[in-house]
């Protein structure tokens, strides 16, 4: 130990340490001319002190890897093990419930200075049981929890414990989930909308069959990093949907659980997600903490802590999942059918599905996550025909913890899925991507709320098979898969399961759990172990005379060059590992003989469908379109706008959160008492309207607006100019459409009043007309209010009786009326022509024109609202009119 005595060193943190001096011993004099002579590149220097410095971290690192092993031991010795970052409270247990589970409801507790709105939409999270423990989704602020806490949200969290209770089964967890959901609406009376949930991982396929099953319960649901469709993949990437083929089905699986006497350990599936990345399970990870010892201890012990906190699986549990999800591949194609008869069928959401994977993802990528959408609809229309809302976002970089688990993308994804969330539930049917944007990236910031906006890309399948990549030659190898692990696990359990079960003991069971090399990893270094008692004390001496290297320096570059070459080498490795278990596989699989030795050939099975709709949902949706078709001329101002507003904003290439927030807050100037569920109910019945019959649709217009003023349908289109004016400028195909709502609004004004004139010239003519002609004033004022429906022969025995009113200078018609009096005289008077121009598409004008005079009173009353009839009936000198047209017509005069 002479070296720690080198009089050259500028200090002996170690020495000094354990002497109790100071670090600001000086060296001897004439030290620094010695070495700069000694050593004129400093090359001795940099060796010496990287030398110091790797055995400080060395020490550093060992010790916090003690501190890893004390904290898994104290952790798994909880009754309830769990990282949640937030205090909680126990509000269900499911243990208590009809189906014993191991899952319970809690209530999270705000912080302080936290503030909740109760009239919020609950906040639900759900973590994933995939051998980790709970509390991932909020173990830290920036997470799904604190981001929902943050928005004033009540937030709720269910979790759940290390060991299932016995004879649970998959169905019992989604039971106890509906169970729990109810709950939390019984918590919320004042609040008419359903809970938002998010399921992580596991935990989001496990909330899609609960919300089939159950749809009135749940409101939006944010699935991520959920794997749904287990057969897709890109060829190169996804090595885990292999794993099933190349170990001969799930066998396996009822291997492993005889082996923990009917208990899955969760170690096995951990230890399967390291495997696919070794080198950061068995360098970049421990190097990354070696090397940045001094800052990242804390967040690397926090992160394991959750990493190592191993669970326990139930037998058939884990058994019904391999079978049906991960080999079967029967959830996306509403092959699942419950043990009371009723199918898992994903089309029967209710709520919108927001997915959010990952490109960087190597345990769900973005195939397996959105696979299902194509598995279960034909394209978009279908999507629409279900009533189903179904909106993705991917991410470009981050890994498969990274989508929950990351600040940076709590920050900015959830965060943005929190606060349009209001929005996702009142979108219209269809398939839409998401787009985040950077305030400071864009040249409307000003119109930004926050530091980012959530952008709603309408999407069809063509541009959807761009992610999922789906090929059906790799649906019949799978296919193949499943068949022949049927067969590998019926013959296991007629020949070897009897044998297993019958060695295995619950003390023998307990034992090679605790054996499992990953824990084994966490017991040998912690205080356990006596070889670590010298650990804390020679941390704690580094610590206080710690002295780090730049990074400049020549040997810590070599440090990091060899470290990237191992990672590179590591890499190599497991590229060459998965395109040959790729290759193995595809060549096994991909034979016809073993296909057709299976059944695939045959006519009985179809290895892979999309199912069909039930006859009852075509009845439905014939029934629908009948009642929307009748609906389309029905309502008033509110459905004119809203439908104006889905036709405008259906020309835009992406629409966002702001223009919604804009259109609700004016509605509700309008009806203060407006609820989210009756407006979300308003907007997918006009986009179900346009969708049906767009001409119609928009031609009918005029008549919703029927007997508005006109200072009102100016206030409408200010309205949606207002609306539209919060996402900046429409686009040019926007503004197109925009300008025929315009055009049609316009059609609705009310008649406009004759130009003024003196009262003089005013009384003249309606003195005459009342002295010379009052039979024919009468009857002209009856086909007035008839919109023109009398007949020809009418029209001429009232316009001879008015011949005398011929001859009024004609300076006192006005210019407009002269084009109108050349048309037919069996479409009425010119007023009621040019007042009351048609605008509607499906013949109401027609209709009236059949009305037989003598109905003319009746007709008076069912028109009374219209903006037409209403002005012909107070302009006495109007009736002029007809005797024009009839002189034009050398109608012959009456002597």
């Amino acid at each position: 130990m002479n070296f720690l005595a080198n009089p050259l060193l500028n200090a002996n943190p170690i020495m000094n340490a354990w002497r109790g001096t100071a670090n600001s011993s000086t060296s001897m004099p004439g030290s620094e001319a010695l070495t700069s002579l000694m050593d004129p590149f400093g090359i001795g220097r940099a060796a010496v002190d990287y030398w110091r410095d790797s055995v400080e971290r060395s020490v550093l690192y060992w010790d916090v890897m003690r501190e890893r092993g004390n904290q898994y031991l104290e952790h798994m010795e909880q009754t309830k093990p769990s990282v949640l970052g937030f205090k909680t409270e126990v509000l269900l247990d499911g243990r208590t419930l009809p189906q014993p589970t191991n899952y319970e409801l809690l209530r999270v507790l705000p912080p302080e200075g936290t503030v909740i709105d109760p009239h919020k939409r609950p906040f639900v999270v759900v973590d994933p049981r995939a051998g980790h423990g709970p509390g991932i989704g909020g173990f830290k602020p920036d997470s799904e929890l604190g981001v929902a806490l943050k928005a004033g949200h009540p937030c709720y969290f269910i979790g759940f414990l290390p060991f299932p209770e016995p004879g649970q089964t998959v169905e019992d967890v989604v039971e106890s989930e509906v169970a729990f959901l109810r709950h939390v609406i019984s918590l919320h009376p004042e609040t008419t909308e359903r809970p938002m949930v998010v399921g992580n991982c596991q935990a989001g396929w496990q909330l899609m069959m609960a919300a089939a099953l159950e749809p009135d319960v749940f409101g939006p649901i944010l699935i991520a990093g959920a794997p749904l469709s287990y057969w897709a993949g890109e060829h190169g990437n996804a090595p885990m949907r292999y794993t099933g083929g190349l170990t001969g089905g799930s066998w396996i699986t009822a291997f492993t659980s005889d082996m923990g006497n009917g208990l899955f350990d969760g170690a096995w599936l951990v230890q399967n997600f390291e495997r696919l990345n070794p080198a950061n399970t068995y360098w970049k990870k421990q190097y990354h903490l070696y090397a940045n010892v001094d800052t990242e201890s804390e967040r690397y012990l926090d992160f394991e802590r959750w990493w190592g906190g191993h669970v326990v699986l139930g037998g058939e549990e884990i058994q019904y999942i391999v079978d049906n999800l991960f080999v079967g591949n029967r959830l996306s194609t509403a092959q699942l059918v419950t043990r009371d008869g009723r199918r898992i069928d994903l089309r029967n959401l209710r709520s919108p599905v927001v997915v959010f994977c990952s490109r960087g993802d190597d345990i769900t990528p973005p195939p397996q996550a959105l696979g299902w959408i194509r598995d279960l609809y034909e394209d978009t229309d279908d999507i629409i025909a279900n009533d189903q809302t179904i909106v993705y976002c991917m991410h470009d970089t981050t890994g498969h913890l990274g989508i929950f688990v990351s600040g940076s993308v709590s920050r900015k994804e959830h965060s943005e899925f929190t606060a349009n969330m209001d929005y996702i539930d009142v979108m219209p049917p269809g398939l839409y991507e998401t787009k985040v944007t950077l305030a400071s990236e864009s040249s409307d910031a000003a119109l930004y709320e926050r530091d980012y906006l959530l952008e709603f890309q309408p999407r069809n399948f063509e541009e959807l098979d761009r992610e999922v990549h789906h090929k059906a030659d790799d649906d019949r190898r799978f296919a193949t898969v499943a068949r022949i692990s049927e067969i590998n696990l019926g013959l296991y359990r007629l020949y070897v399961q009897p044998w297993v079960q019958a060695l295995i003991t619950p003390e023998s069971a307990r034992l090679m759990r605790r054996m499992h090399p990953i824990r084994l990893g966490y017991k040998l270094l912690s205080d356990r172990n006596p070889l670590s008692v010298p650990l804390p004390v020679m941390a704690e001496a580094v610590r206080k005379n710690r002295q780090e290297i730049s990074q400049d320096n020549l040997f810590k570059a070599f440090e990091i060059m060899s470290s990237d070459q191992i990672v590179a080498s590591l890499n190599a490795f497991r590229d060459l590992r998965d395109s040959s278990s790729e290759r193995l596989f595809m060549d096994i699989y991909g034979q016809p003989l073993l296909q057709a030795a299976v059944g695939l050939y045959g006519d009985a099975h179809v290895h892979r469908r999309r199912p069909g709709a039930e006859p009852e949902h075509r009845r439905f949706l014939a029934r629908r379109q009948d009642e929307l078709r009748e609906r389309i001329a029905q309502g008033g101002a509110h459905e004119a706008t809203m439908r104006s507003l889905i036709y405008v904003l259906g020309g835009a290439p992406a629409t966002d959160e702001r223009n919604f927030k804009r259109l609700r807050a004016s509605r509700a100037k309008l009806e203060s008492d407006i609820k989210l569920s009756e407006f979300k109910q308003l907007v997918r019945e006009q986009f179900f309207i346009l969708k049906l019959d767009r001409e119609k649709a928009l031609n009918t217009l005029p008549e919703l607006l029927a007997g508005e003023s006109s200072s009102a349908i100016d206030g409408y289109i200010k309205n949606l100019e207002h609306v539209f004016a919060a996402s900046g400028e429409l686009s040019e195909h926007a503004a197109e459409r925009f300008a025929q709502i315009k055009a049609l609004f316009e059609k609705a004004r009310p008649a406009k009043s004759a130009p003024s004139k003196t009262p003089a010239a005013l009384a003249a003519p309606k003195a005459a007309v009342k002295a010379e002609s009052a039979p024919a004033a009468q009857t002209v004022s009856t086909n007035t209010a008839s919109k023109g429906a009398a007949s020809k022969n009418t029209v001429s025995k009232n316009a001879g009786e008015k011949k005398p009113d011929e001859k009024k200078p004609a300076d006192k018609k006005p210019a407009t009326r002269k084009a109108a009096v050349t048309q037919k005289a069996s479409e009425g008077p010119a007023v009621v022509k040019e007042d009351a121009k048609p605008s509607s598409a499906d013949g109401t004008t027609e209709k009236a024109s059949k009305a037989a005079p003598a109905e003319a009173g009746s007709n008076d009353q069912k028109q009374a609202s219209t903006p037409t009839a209403k002005p012909a009936d107070d302009q006495p000198v109007e009736i002029k009119k007809p005797s024009a047209n009839v002189t034009r017509r050398k109608t012959p005069r009456k002597r």
